[in-house]
């Protein structure tokens, strides 16, 4: 059976090749390990092998692990929907939230995130495929939300996610991940400093990081096949 410690090995021998392909530095991209779903003991494996980052979609399992490996010192994001009610959970048990899309929850995080912990990081997530069913605010929109959420205290904005439709066509999902960097590069030429683009899992590192992803979100090749399915996809 494949370790985690081995996976974990073979997609970082994967962000290296596509770094070199497109001629960046592998230093500039972070893989976050999904780890929704999985119980603690995989998260453990997988900080042994040296991974420190972890990504979850459920509130109140990713506020529980975090609990329970607490001594390892790990960096959890939150990558899920997020609702109001959850909102005080998750500004203060996670260093990032990926999936801001509207002001209301930016608003909650920065009035409940303990003022004795460092900004919570955020992103602003965007629908860069225009789905109906799928989170986001719609591109058009992302200037008027970014400067709001800027404006809170708290928080630090970095930069924004997106989680485009599933795929084979390449040239459509890097066309997906361009519009997500260029509507980074818009909001920087106009003052904003942002410095990430969460984008591309498991199965689209490759385009993801050749259009300028900063944060690739990796579960299923790290981990492998889930034993239940999640609401939303992240990795």
């Amino acid at each position: 059976m494949t370790t985690i410690a081995a996976r974990l090995h073979d997609v970082r021998a994967r962000i290296e090749a596509a770094t070199a392909a497109a001629g960046r530095p592998a230093a500039g991209v972070r893989l976050l390990a999904v780890s929704k779903t999985w119980p603690v003991e995989a998260v453990r494996e997988a900080a042994l092998a040296g991974q420190r980052a972890f990504g979850e979609n459920y509130v109140q399992e990713g506020v529980d692990k975090a609990e329970a490996l607490r001594e390892l010192g790990l960096e959890w994001h939150f990558i899920g929907p997020l609702q109001s009610n959850k909102t005080r959970l998750v500004a203060n048990a996670f260093d990032w939230v990926h999936s801001v899309d509207r002001l209301k929850i930016a608003e909650r995080l920065a009035a409940q995130r303990d003022v004795h912990l460092p900004p919570l990081d955020v992103c602003i997530q965007v629908n860069v495929s225009g789905e109906a069913s799928k989170s986001g605010v719609a591109p058009a929109a992302v200037a008027g939300l970014a400067q709001a959420v800027a404006a809170l205290p708290r928080l630090r904005l970095r930069g924004l996610m997106c989680i485009p439709e599933p795929t084979e066509d390449r040239a459509l999902l890097r066309a997906r991940f361009a519009l997500l960097r260029s509507l980074r590069d818009e909001l920087n030429a106009g003052g904003f400093g942002l410095d990430t683009l969460s984008m591309g899992m498991s199965h689209d590192l490759e385009p993801a990081i050749a259009e300028g992803a900063t944060i690739v979100r990796v579960g299923t090749a790290i981990f492998g096949e889930r034993a239940r399915s999640a609401p939303t996809p992240s990795a």
